[in-house]
């Protein structure tokens, strides 16, 4: 079985309290990008665990597909699997890629054991995994709260609009984002910003984490000014970084101002 995990964007991000596990409550409207990695999944003699595409530091083991498997294993006594993963969304993004190949390793092995697993109880195994991981198991625009992994449907006007992602070459640790943000409690709810015309969003809609990332990273922040510069309804960064998004009301071709960078884009749809 083949699954194309996709990325995500966060419309608004607000740090709200430190919390006393050491994470922090936040409220972030999570929506799909179409930007996808590759993820197969087969029956097998023994496990196996493979990758193409983008690197990724670190031992096999430690991804979030092989933890999957490993989870799944240990709660219903699946048998081995070969699994291949074409890493394609980059990481240190704030897309939340990794997220998205534990949530799709999921949702394969549920089908291909016939575990019968309902979406609720498959978002309370990939939020052990990762606090965005929920979302991805059924990935729609969805408001989320406590850790991200509290998810309520959302009804968002995207309106057909052209979305352009840019990621430099500049890495942001989850870690260091949230070692350098001030938790605070947003003037407006998240959801109540998200009914605003769209076209006010520039000044209503944040992301916490601009903030300090930007002063640390200002190559980031000349991206967002440069994607409103050519004219995005919306631009932000995406999560804790380091790639941002630009939303335009028709097909841009921006790659001649981001030289050196990945880049995509393509039609985003509620």
């Amino acid at each position: 079985m083949i699954a194309f995990p996709p990325c995500k964007i966060n419309l608004g991000l607000h740090i709200i309290a430190k919390r006393p596990d050491g994470y922090h409550d936040i409220e972030t409207c999570f929506c799909p990008v179409p930007w996808t990695d590759i993820l197969e999944i087969i029956p097998s003699d023994t496990f196996q665990f493979t990758m193409t595409g983008l690197d990724i530091e670190g031992p096999l083991d430690s991804n979030l597909c092989v933890k999957a498997y490993r989870l799944m294993q240990e709660k219903y006594s699946i048998g081995p699997v070969a699994m291949h993963l074409h890493k394609i969304i980059p990481m240190g993004a704030g897309l939340g890629g990794g997220s998205s190949d534990a949530a799709s390793a999921l949702v394969l092995l549920n089908g291909i054991f016939n575990l019968n697993l309902s979406v609720d109880v498959l978002r309370g195994h990939a939020a052990s995994l990762g606090s965005d991981c929920a979302f991805f198991i059924d990935p729609k625009p969805m408001l989320g709260t406590r850790r991200g992994e509290v998810l309520t449907p959302m009804t968002i006007d995207l309106g057909n609009l052209f979305i352009i992602l840019v990621k430099p070459d500049i890495h942001v640790s989850t870690a260091e984002a949230y070692a350098n943000v001030k938790p605070q409690h947003p003037p407006r709810p998240l959801q109540q910003i998200l009914q605003d015309d769209r076209l006010v969003w520039r000044n209503t809609l944040v992301n916490d984490f601009e903030q300090s990332v930007f002063s640390r990273h200002p190559g980031i922040a000349a991206i967002k000014k440069q994607l409103y510069d050519q004219g995005a309804v919306y631009a932000s960064m995406s999560g804790s970084g380091s790639a941002v998004f630009g939303l335009f009301s028709s097909e841009k071709d921006l790659k001649e101002f981001f030289p050196g960078t990945i880049y995509w884009s393509g039609w985003l749809k509620a």
